[in-house]
């Protein structure tokens, strides 16, 4: 199974980019980058400040580690 980005996926459904991010947050495009890359997690503060900035709950950003039952 592909693991998805959900920074990265809520990004492109708003029409954004990660140095769009970047640049609302104040902090450097690469790092932001590396978030949309899975190469590197946010802290839960920046986590916060992201679905701040992208008007979601924080929750839109996390991925369940269960999986739902049928």
């Amino acid at each position: 199974m592909r693991k998805y980005n959900r920074i990265r996926v809520v990004l492109a459904e708003q029409d954004k980019n990660s140095t769009w991010l970047a640049d609302q947050l104040g902090y450097n495009r690469s790092t932001v980058s590396r978030w949309c890359s899975n190469t590197m997690q946010p802290t839960m503060e920046s986590l916060f400040k992201i679905a701040e900035v992208l008007d979601v709950d924080v929750r839109e950003l996390l991925r369940s580690t269960k999986e739902e039952k049928p």
